[in-house]
This record gives structure tokens, C-alpha cells and sequence, in this order.
């Protein structure tokens, strides 16, 4: 069942964390201190919301990451109901798709109820003081609507991010899965 984000007030800072990716090495927000913006993806391995971008978020984050923007993917989602989900299948994931950032493993889901995340994919942007510049979708693309997956309102985002601008438009939710909590 389809899910939106909730929101999350504009200026609030970046809740820290400190998370292992699926072979242990551990990923913290203050490894991203000089970054001058910051994205946190909530996603997983199975949503088909997820699966529908994955292609485009890696062209995504080659794209913005070369301009300096940091990336990190978080998977909150209970393994143990959703095996699809575990680092083991996470490792899978990142070997196939080449993910060009960390994708971290949040077993005690506390990251994702400290950003308030609800769904997947779910899009957090963060300006160079930390500070929540954008919080929802990608793009309207969404498995079956026949829209092209662009990321367009992520785009816009990262662009104003990094030139140091305000974002100049309405920050529509992400829709996607709900996150699976224990």
C-alpha cells in the first residue's frame, strides 16, 4: 500500500548517525562535514517504488556527487519479515546496481524514526550547515503511471543546494512503501 512521507520542517538540522554499511564499515553524517550539500535516501531492496528509480539514482548520484554532493542510502526496514532486505541481499543490491555511495544498514530503525521517515524512497536534502533544505520525491514518476523517471524535483533541489539558493518550488512527498518497523 502506498505511502507519503510526513513532513519535516524546513531548517531542521540533520539528526546525526553512525551506521554500518552490510560489511561492517561504519558511516557517520560527521564524515560529510565539508560537503557543501548532503542527500539521506531512505530506501530498501524489495519496494517496487524503489526499484522503480534505481537506475536513475545511480546516474543521479554520479552525476551530483561529482559536483560534491555527499550520499548516503539508509535501509530501516525488519530483515527478519522482509528477508529481501538483509545486508546480505543489501550487499547483492550494491554490487549490481554499483551504488555509488554508502548504503547503511539501520537495524535498531532509530535513524529512520529520528528523521521521521516513513516510506521508501523517501529523500532528505541537507544544505552545507546541515540545515533540511528539501524532504520528498524525487520526481512524479511511480511504477505504472507511464512518467519517465527524470528526477526533476530532486534536481532543482541539489541545484539551489549547491549554489547556495533557496529552493524555488513547493516540495511535493514521496510516495513509496511504508518502512517495515519490528
Amino acid at each position: 500500500m502506498p505511502t507519503a512521507s510526513a513532513e519535516m520542517t524546513m531548517g531542521t538540522p540533520a539528526p546525526a548517525f553512525d551506521l554500518p554499511d552490510p560489511k561492517g564499515r561504519r558511516h557517520a553524517l560527521k564524515d560529510y562535514a565539508e560537503k557543501p550539500a548532503l542527500l539521506v535516501v531512505f530506501m530498501c531492496n524489495h519496494c517496487p517504488y524503489v526499484k522503480h528509480l534505481k537506475k536513475a539514482l545511480v546516474d543521479f548520484a554520479g552525476k551530483y556527487q561529482a559536483r560534491g554532493l555527499g550520499i548516503v542510502a539508509i535501509n530501516s526496514n525488519d530483515w527478519t519479515r522482509y528477508a529481501e532486505d538483509s545486508p546480505e541481499k543489501m550487499q547483492v543490491d550494491i554490487d549490481t546496481y554499483s551504488y555509488p555511495f554508502p548504503y547503511l544498514v539501520d537495524e535498531s530503525q532509530a535513524v529512520a524514526k529520528a528523521y521521521g521517515a516513513v516510506c521508501t524512497p523517501e529523500f532528505y536534502l541537507f544544505d552545507s550547515g546541515r540545515k533540511l533544505f528539501y524532504h520528498g520525491r524525487f520526481d512524479d514518476s511511480t511504477p505504472g503511471n507511464g512518467r519517465p523517471v527524470t528526477g526533476a524535483d530532486l534536481s532543482m533541489a541539489v541545484e539551489a543546494a549547491l549554489a547556495g539558493e533557496p529552493y524555488p518550488r513547493e516540495q511535493n512527498a514521496a510516495m513509496g512503501c511504508s518502512i517495515k518497523w519490528r
